[in-house]
């Protein structure tokens, strides 16, 4: 087990670079196995989760070479369509795998995945997708059983703006000859990477970045693609940048991409300038010009930004009402900002009320899931004292060698092994 050691009270100072995109990674990998031929990432996170996504194909007969942030896939090798299941429980995104599994196989077997305990996160969205378009389902002994003998092409309006839903329809769309129209998609930045890549494979695709996409496949090849930046770990470093009055430019962020992020940075007196693709965070007076913020599917604000937003709003003259539709356990990470002085009042699981600014005590904190973990980090960063934050192994799933990255903008933050 590992902790964070943050002395708090300094300001960042500096230069960042965005890694690739934890959620387009997580997709990327699963994809490729839908070639006849090696596909090459580049960008690709370092991070755990990636590493299992790795490990988890590798066992089922993937070769897989990894150097430094470029990894090539080979999946002529392919030979199971049985996913590990401990591997599998430990994250989110291998649920993802079905998809290519079917396409290769025609069946796959599909454990219900673990990750971040947010709230529900059914795969009731994703299983009606896949069961419009002739896939039959069975569940035993805890584990789902997907059977795709008869492939059904038809029009497909998702239930809600599921990224999974929507990715996964995306690959097995790409490997049908038929015309499939997906309404209601998600439009997140890792959507379209995913849809410019499978393009790239030679999937013809239409609509891209828009909810309604239009996907005529058949036999795709390898290729050679980058993960897109992280737009969370952007917003977070931005953030990071504000609540310590630092000056931070934030390099690999394309901010006309990101409208609603900095929308809401704007709106807490957050001062800064976009040029290119480079964010520079400058000293600001954080007050708030609003009082409501709420997530909603892109393109606006994203709950993956909520936790991190919470704690700027600590910092923030005003009372505003932060409001998470999507996970009603995402805000219960609060109670440690409250241990540390905040004035939040938990309204429901979906909203709490913060009043700010307020000066951070340190303490003794727990990441609860990697947003919630990065959250405290944040807070012990503008907390007066030596703070210890235990699990940081949570993080590490999310975030690329993050106290190494914050270091290099001047904060006092130290790893110590137990």
């Amino acid at each position: 087990m590992s902790k964070f050691i943050v002395q708090g009270g300094e300001k960042l100072e500096g230069k960042i670079k965005l890694s690739g995109n934890k959620n387009s990674a997580l997709k990327l990998i699963p994809a490729a196995l839908l070639a006849d031929t090696p596909t090459t990432l580049t960008n690709v996170p370092d991070i755990s989760d990636v590493g299992v996504m790795l490990d988890l194909i590798s066992r089922m007969g993937v070769n897989v070479v990894r150097h430094d942030h470029t990894v090539t896939i080979d999946p002529q090798g392919l030979s199971s369509f049985d996913p590990d299941p401990d591997l599998s429980a430990k994250f989110r995104a291998s649920v993802v795998l079905a998809a290519p599994l079917l396409v290769r196989f025609g069946k796959a077997i599909v454990t219900p995945p673990g990750g971040d305990q947010i709230g529900e996160r059914l795969l009731d969205t994703h299983f009606a997708m896949m069961q419009k378009m002739g896939v039959n389902i069975k569940r035993k002994d805890g584990r789902f059983y997907l059977d795709w003998k008869k492939k059904v092409a038809t029009d497909i309006f998702l239930d809600e703006p599921s990224v999974t839903a929507t990715e996964m329809g995306l690959m097995m769309a790409s490997s049908m000859s038929q015309k499939i129209i997906i309404d209601d998609a998600a439009t997140e930045p890792h959507v379209e990477n995913l849809a410019q890549m499978l393009s790239g494979m030679g999937a013809d695709i239409s609509g891209i970045g828009s909810n309604v996409l239009a996907i005529k496949g058949g036999k795709l090849r390898g290729t050679e693609h980058r993960v897109c930046p992280d737009h969370i770990e952007g917003g977070t470093f931005a953030i990071a940048a504000a609540i310590t009055g630092g000056k931070v430019e934030i390099e690999d962020f394309e901010a006309e991409k990101y409208p609603m992020i900095l929308n809401y940075l704007g709106y807490m007196g957050v001062n800064y300038k976009a040029s290119g693709n480079i964010l520079t965070v400058l000293p600001s007076h954080l007050a708030s010009s609003r009082g409501k913020f709420q997530t909603r599917p892109w393109p606006g604000f994203p709950t993956d930004l909520m936790s991190s937003f919470i704690v700027l709003a600590t910092q923030t003259q005003g009372t505003v009402v932060c409001h998470d539709w999507m996970y009603e356990w995402r805000m219960f990470f609060v109670d440690d900002l409250i241990s540390m002085g905040a004035k939040i009042f938990i309204a429901d699981p979906h909203r709490v009320i913060v009043s700010g600014p307020t000066p951070l005590m340190s303490d003794r904190l727990f990441c609860k899931d990697i947003r919630a973990g990065i959250s405290v980090i944040l807070a012990a960063l503008t907390a007066n004292g030596r703070s210890e934050i235990e699990n940081i192994e949570v993080v590490d799933r999310g975030y690329e060698n993050i106290g190494e990255r914050l270091r290099s903008l001047g904060a006092k933050i130290y790893e110590k092994n137990e």
